[in-house]
């Protein structure tokens, strides 16, 4: 990322609260990896996996952790704090309040139903479609492409990238953030089979319900309930290309990574972490403050919190302990085979 203005390291040093070890008058103009740092940029250093790229990052800047026992290149300026991570986060922060903000547009191709609200403060790109009775509440973004069907609520703050679909009835709380390409409240994968195999579809009459501080993926989608709601509640972020089926209740502060597939009627509990790929079936349950690690499949509801793997999905120390036996299937069946030539011959 290239700054529109250079920044001071002592401006820097001064934001974070760090100590600058080496040059004070540098001057920074973009931000970089610390792999691929060269003059100029600013980085962080705070894995030791990551020590041996100290030695040929060329950034002007790098954030590094107080104990590290180390004097920068010539024109090359340390800031010493006690977490770089959190304290590059605040300098993104920063950076990202000085981005020019949309506000108070209407563009011309767009079309707005009948009946719909309007805040005077919001965004409205290119060729976005608003139903009838929709609510667009202050400072909310909408940019180009997107369409809001019927019935459509979205509250202060919020923002909603490119090509985003909301079915009709869908409620978005404030600051929510909708990556580009989502589909949310599409009809939930429900159908009645008929004894000559054919299949009829349920009508899916419920809707979607995003709480405040959501955020969800691109291309992820979330189906509306059969009835009532299908809700992912405050604070939860869903990554890309997720599936969310009909009438599931994602808990409050809950982190799922990208393609994650949860069932129909599922309910995950608050501060669950789901890695890539995990697979939950539907009308179980989770309780609060599970992790599953990535590829994990759970067909059963989990009751105890804690950290799970595998599939089925166990305890991870046990789950460990069956791939090692697992893995050693091969010899011990050559042992045991072996054996047995041996007790034949006897």
């Amino acid at each position: 990322m290239k700054l529109k203005n250079p920044f001071k390291v002592e401006s820097i040093a001064e934001l974070i609260n760090g100590k600058l070890i080496g040059s004070t008058s540098a001057l920074i103009t973009r931000v970089n990896r610390i792999e691929s740092g060269e003059p100029g940029d600013i980085t962080f250093f705070y894995n030791a996996k990551y020590a041996h790229f100290l030695e040929t990052c060329n950034a002007t800047c790098i954030l590094v952790p107080e104990t590290l026992n180390l004097t920068p290149k010539e024109n090359q300026v340390f800031i010493s704090v006690k977490n770089p991570y959190f304290e590059f986060y605040r300098i993104l922060k920063y950076l990202e309040s000085l981005l020019p903000k949309k506000s108070s547009f209407i563009h011309k191709t767009a079309i707005i139903g009948n009946n719909s609200n309007i805040h005077q403060s919001a965004y409205i790109g290119p060729y976005c479609v608003i139903g009838d009775n929709c609510t667009v509440a202050e400072n909310v973004v909408l940019h180009s492409n997107v369409v809001l069907y019927d019935n459509v609520s979205i509250d202060s703050n919020s923002l909603l990238h490119s090509s985003v679909i909301c079915y009709s009835d869908t409620i978005i709380g404030k600051n929510c953030v909708i990556q580009a390409g989502a589909v949310i409240g599409s009809d939930g994968f429900g159908f009645i089979e008929n004894k000559d195999s054919s299949y009829e579809k349920i009508p899916q009459l419920g809707n979607v319900v995003l709480e405040d501080n959501v955020e969800i993926g691109a291309n992820t989608t979330i189906d509306r309930a059969l009835i009532g709601s299908t809700i992912i509640e405050k604070g939860s972020k869903i990554d890309n290309l997720c599936q969310i089926a009909h009438n599931v209740t994602i808990g409050e502060n809950t982190g799922i990574a990208a393609q994650v597939g949860i069932s129909g009627s599922t309910k995950v509990g608050k501060r669950n972490r789901l890695a890539g790929q995990v697979g939950l079936a539907g009308h179980i349950s989770t309780v609060d403050d599970v992790t599953l690690y990535a590829q994990s499949g759970v067909g059963q509801s989990i009751e105890k919190k804690g950290i799970y793997f595998g599939t089925p999905a166990r305890e991870r120390f046990r789950a460990f302990k069956i791939e090692a036996v697992i893995n050693d299937l091969p010899d011990l069946f050559r042992e045991f085979y072996s054996l047995k030539r041996k007790l034949e011959k006897k």
